[in-house]
């Protein structure tokens, strides 16, 4: 039963547009930042409208980069981070569902041994087998390249064990239904499976899609190249400039464009990520 009362719901309404307020201000500032000039944000007082200076401070950033900071223009990195964002969350997302596929479809032996070291390594982060991480990508001549920015980070435990939670729960007669009717193991993951688990894939997408474009440690230990800086990695090198100050209305204007890529994602798979995170039955 739901109560109607009058001082809840104000104190309802209150407590989300604080929590509204407080999310959305920083990114209201950065905005408002990225169309000033460069020394508008250092008398001390932060302005709360416009400024006249949008199209050349984006123009600057798009086109031009900044040379102090050795950051080339914006376009080329966030081309970078975008191909390493939907090649983790792709691949990902491929390794993760065929690995479980045969984890809980298949009797082979070691079975539960695999499943188990696959779920220890959710307790190993990036950042604790970075070193020999770095070691196996030099070896193999993958860096400066979009092959060493995204395969090593590929593999993905949690989402093995997410799509192995899933097909425990599909029905044991839906797999001898389609055996019955001639389905082979392939047949029965693309055409039953994979459509099941289309939600899932989906909330899976977007989650990794943002994991992937706000990589900053791995981008940084491989690429010494230009052409393959991400656009995070842009971002914290406009901001620590040596012997200079540097250009807020700029880093501004790049941490705006940086943001849209993954709420076009958001947006766009709203439906199934909602769907993808609350849907219980199939």
């Amino acid at each position: 039963m739901i109560e109607n009362r009058p001082w809840l719901n104000f104190f309802c309404h209150a407590i989300l547009i604080l929590g509204v307020a407080v999310v959305a201000l920083p990114v209201y500032i950065a905005l408002i930042a990225s169309t000033r000039g460069p020394n508008d944000f250092y008398s001390g007082i932060v302005p709360l409208l416009p400024g006249p200076h949008t199209i050349e401070n984006y123009k600057e950033v798009l086109f031009s980069g900044i040379s102090t900071s050795g950051a080339p223009p914006i376009g080329l990195m966030m081309f970078n981070s975008l191909v390493m964002a939907l090649s983790i969350a792709i691949g990902k997302i491929a390794i993760s569902i065929i690995s479980a596929f045969a984890i809980v479809y298949f009797r082979f032996p070691f079975r539960s041994l695999a499943f188990w070291l696959i779920f220890i390594t959710l307790m190993l982060p990036v950042e604790v087998r970075i070193l020999p991480t770095f070691k196996v990508v030099s070896d193999l001549g993958m860096l400066n390249s979009y092959a060493g920015l995204s395969v090593p980070l590929i593999a993905s435990a949690t989402a093995t064990f997410l799509f192995r939670q899933f097909f425990l729960t599909v029905p044991e007669e839906l797999m001898e239904a389609a055996r019955v009717d001639g389905a082979g193991p392939m047949r029965f993951f693309w055409d039953i499976l994979v459509p099941l688990s289309r939600t899932n894939m989906a909330a899976l997408f977007v989650i990794l899609f943002i994991y992937g474009w706000n990589q900053y440690l791995w981008p940084l230990m491989i690429t010494t190249d230009p052409n393959y800086y991400t656009v995070v990695m842009a971002i914290k090198r406009m901001a620590d400039v040596a012997d200079s100050i540097p250009k807020w209305n700029v880093v501004m204007a790049t941490v705006v464009l940086a943001l849209l890529p993954p709420v076009i994602v958001v947006i766009a798979m709203q439906r199934l990520f909602v769907k993808g995170l609350v849907e219980t039955e199939k």
